[in-house]
């Protein structure tokens, strides 16, 4: 289960939690119970899994089987009570993919689940960037970064930023290739997707400008330029999102008829049961949820 429910258990032990929302948390209860979980803390669901728990930390079949089906009840708990929202402990992928869920990540589920209008997102104060494609490899995102893809996500963005009370969003678009393709020399993708997908966004009344090479996208971003970035792929997001965020990064699925956030870090495996577990990240998460 890696270090979910210790964050968890120890994001639930903040009196600013209390104070603003009562959680229901769904978990397997020895491993809740084992991170120090005590019947004050909140209502809860069990869950069991059909597998036997591992003797040692990693990921597994039995891991994989109690979060999903934590996640499948969840979404059904939220979607049957409006103004409810959804907060998720990090997963192990591995050991989803041991369980032949067929799904990379809680987005993909999440899409699947309610249609095409799942959006990943991150925010860490006035930082806010989202993704046109999760979690692919590199050599197939020519392939799926569409026009159709690029202004889906564009608009789903722009709709997430205003309900964030960002009445007319500026949103900057990233590049694919290198120095924005330097007119072809390192790729053409922005000339024939691109600049045709913003053109398609700005038709729709969003103001989107771009496509700019990710390294000055951010800087500019983080002088306030913009309200937000769309990036093309998970690592122009990610690694400089974590490296200006001065805040916890909460982790956004836009687009959904109810909120759900996450953390942005994984299971680490290597410090689970030890005590060692940061809960800011899970801590902002539920804070956001609890306060949109």
């Amino acid at each position: 289960m890696g270090i979910g429910p210790e964050v968890t258990v120890k994001a639930l032990q903040n009196k600013h939690v209390r104070a603003v929302c009562t959680p229901v948390v769904l978990a397997e209860p020895d491993t809740l119970q084992a991170a120090g979980w005590t019947p004050d803390l909140s209502a809860r669901i069990a869950l069991q899994s059909l597998h036997h728990k591992p003797a040692r930390r990693g990921p597994s079949v039995w891991g994989g089987e109690i979060s999903f089906k934590a996640l499948q009840l969840a979404c059904k708990l939220t979607a049957a009570h409006p103004g409810s929202a959804l907060v998720t402990a990090p997963i192990s992928k591995q050991s989803w993919t041991l369980c032949d869920i067929p799904f990379t990540g809680h987005t993909e589920f999440l899409r699947r689940f309610y249609g095409n209008s799942a959006l990943m997102m991150f925010v860490s104060g006035p930082l806010r960037c989202a993704l046109v494609s999760e979690h692919f490899a590199i050599k197939n995102l020519p392939r799926i970064l569409t026009k159709q893809r690029i202004v889906r996500a564009g608009k789903d963005f722009a709709a997430a930023l205003q309900k964030l009370g960002i009445k007319n969003p500026r949103i900057a678009v990233s590049a694919f290739n290198p120095h924005a393709g330097d007119n072809g020399k390192f790729g053409n993708e922005e000339n024939t997707v691109l600049i045709p997908a913003l053109r398609a966004l700005r038709a729709a009344h969003i103001k989107a400008e771009g496509p700019y090479p990710v390294d000055a996208l951010w800087q500019k971003h983080t002088h306030g330029q913009f309200d937000g970035i769309l990036c093309m792929y998970h690592d122009q997001a990610l690694l400089g999102l974590k490296l200006a965020a001065q805040q916890p990064i909460v982790h956004i699925t836009a687009g959904l008829d109810f909120l759900r956030t996450s953390p942005t870090h994984g299971t680490a495996f290597d410090i689970a049961g030890k005590n060692q577990a940061d809960a800011s990240g899970m801590l902002a998460a539920i804070l956001f949820a609890a306060k949109k």
